[in-house]
């Protein structure tokens, strides 16, 4: 009975670090995209408004 008592114990320990290292994963993809969505909102007001559409014509 001990030794189902440290098993549980142990996976249940394990569980939770493997919980919180995707949570984690998952808050550093979230701003992650945040700032990409930030950088290129940046990039599109610096760029002239002709050229935002795609063209390659001078």
């Amino acid at each position: 009975m001990t030794n189902l008592i440290l098993f549980v114990n142990s996976f249940l320990s394990y569980l939770l670090l493997f919980a919180l290292i995707v949570a984690l994963v998952i808050v550093a993809c979230v701003i992650g995209v945040k700032w990409r969505k930030s950088k290129d909102a940046k990039a599109a007001l610096e760029t002239p408004a002709d050229a935002a559409d795609g063209s390659t014509t001078a």
